[in-house]
């Protein structure tokens, strides 16, 4: 094995942090939101995140009021549908409990600031922010100062408006707390605008912990978000593509879930590290395919070794092409027929 092994460097002394969302998707009910946990525990994730709002600040009174058809057993206006979907202090508590049962860790996005101080009274394990409140600064100000970690996506977002919002929990003495995901705000996100590559950008513009928030069908450029160095992945859950609800149908289904952790942990497992050796599972396929020395005649004992009178063949077991000269004109302490493997007890010191 190389020396260089002693200064190995492995990407997977880390997982990546696996964040089931849960978002909207339970519906408005505690029961379908803690099946929703049972679900992402079995699934293998890190964490399950909701999210929390306080309508009145949402939008304004039109806007809440306007006519809604597309959900109608929420509600007849925006404003009734968010109402019917929000969940109080006691159920968030019941939520907290039965996901720390599930040994995951318990995540919320607040969507404004009376809804981080609901979160702050609930505690909860980290703060995600979406996209959504990223120029928010009044928002990102009031999260800075809190000093917990701290998940920032980065949809429908210009490159300025990314530096003002890490310059804020910089200024907060809380960058060393701050993670950002890469995300396109698009739902679902065709595969052509995923734009992966961001993920590898921000690493080396912001130096902190980056990853990937998707919102594609199905999640190959999740995985592709891993092999490029996400410390993090977010994705959508819910129990069925069919339900009712804003982001069912842009979300994984239970087996798929359980199919994307498979596959990272696989990806984590393959990725390896920057040595290049001979594993111990290359050692049998390479004695049985490289080449050897090899008597192209037969050779009488007290003869020299000469390159007319070898070749090279499998198996790789004996004397390597980089070791000839070491041997030649050594002489041969037995009679050797053709078309055998030499080794170095054949030939004399």
């Amino acid at each position: 094995m190389s020396s260089l092994n002693k200064d190995k460097q492995n990407y997977n002394n880390e997982k990546c942090y696996i964040i089931a969302e849960a978002g909207l998707n339970h519906n408005g009910s505690l029961e379908i939101a803690k099946n929703l946990i049972e679900i992402a525990a079995d699934a293998g994730v890190n964490a399950v995140k909701f999210q929390k709002r306080t309508i009145e600040e949402l939008a304004t009174k039109e806007i809440l009021e306007t006519e809604d058809n597309r959900f109608p057993s929420f509600g007849k206006t925006y404003g009734e549908i968010r109402r019917f979907i929000e969940f109080n202090l006691e159920q968030y508590q019941d939520l907290k409990e039965y996901t720390k049962e599930k040994n995951l860790d318990f995540i919320v996005t607040p969507f404004d600031i009376p809804a981080l101080h609901f979160l702050s009274k609930l505690g909860v394990d980290k703060y995600k922010l979406a996209s959504h409140s990223l120029t928010n600064l009044n928002l990102l100000k009031e999260v800075a100062s809190k000093s917990k970690d701290t998940i920032l996506s980065t949809g429908m977002s210009s490159l300025d408006e990314i530096d003002t919002a890490i310059s804020i929990f910089d200024e907060h003495k809380n960058l060393k707390n701050l993670s950002l995901l890469h995300c396109v705000s698009s739902y679902p996100t065709p595969i052509k605008d995923c734009n992966i590559s961001m993920i590898q950008f921000y690493k080396s513009r912001y130096k902190i912990k980056t990853g990937y928030s998707g919102h594609e069908l199905g999640y190959t450029p999740t995985l592709a978000a891993v092999a490029l160095g996400a410390e993090i992945v977010e994705r959508h859950f819910t129990i069925s593509k069919k339900m009712e609800g804003f982001d069912h149908k842009l979300s994984l289904e239970p087996e798929e879930l359980k199919n994307m952790v498979n596959d990272i942990r696989n990806i984590e497992k393959s990725l390896g590290n920057t040595i290049k050796d001979i594993s111990e599972t290359e050692v049998i396929t390479r004695k049985k395919y490289h080449v050897s020395m090899i008597t192209k005649m037969n050779i009488k004992k007290g003869e020299k070794l000469t390159k007319d009178k070898i070749t090279y063949k499998n198996p790789g077991t004996g004397i390597p092409p980089k070791d000839e000269k070491k041997f030649l004109n050594k002489i041969f302490l037995q009679d050797v027929k053709e078309d055998t493997l030499i080794s170095t007890d054949m030939l004399n010191e």
